[in-house]
């Protein structure tokens, strides 16, 4: 054996034995890859299902928020048939109240003034009416 057949022969041994040391280590990085191949198999097994219940539970809620504006609807519509209601009623009934009570008032007035001037002997005595005429 000559020099140059050595040489090559330590060569051989040096890369087997680095082969040998780099057999490990990819070893252990197939079966990583491995376990993160099942792990993304079973993210999307798990994932499926998951997003078809999402997707459930979306379609009931928003069945739900149907409902909610069916009802704010119909409560609108009552709130605002009731103040038509109340304008209507205010309107046709307030005024002839109002004028009602303010004829009564005066004609109370009215008579409180003709009792005390005639209890009073015909003194005059200041009316509440015949006040309130003064300061305007």
């Amino acid at each position: 054996m000559d020099i140059g057949q050595i040489a090559g022969l330590i060569a051989a041994i040096a890369f087997a034995i680095l082969a040998g040391f780099m057999i490990y280590p990819l070893i252990r990085l197939g079966k990583l890859f491995d376990q993160i191949a099942q792990t993304v198999k079973d993210t999307g097994d798990h994932a499926l299902p998951a997003l078809d219940e999402g997707v459930t539970t979306v379609q009931k809620v928003n069945r739900s928020l149907e409902d909610v504006n069916t009802i704010s609807d119909a409560a609108q519509r009552s709130a605002t048939n009731v103040g038509a209601l109340t304008d209507l009623y205010g309107s046709f009934l307030g005024k002839p109240v109002i004028k009602a009570a303010s004829a009564v008032w005066a004609l109370k007035a009215t008579a409180q003034d003709f009792l005390n001037r005639r209890a009073a002997g015909r003194h005059t005595e200041p009316s509440p009416l015949s006040d309130a005429s003064k300061g305007e």
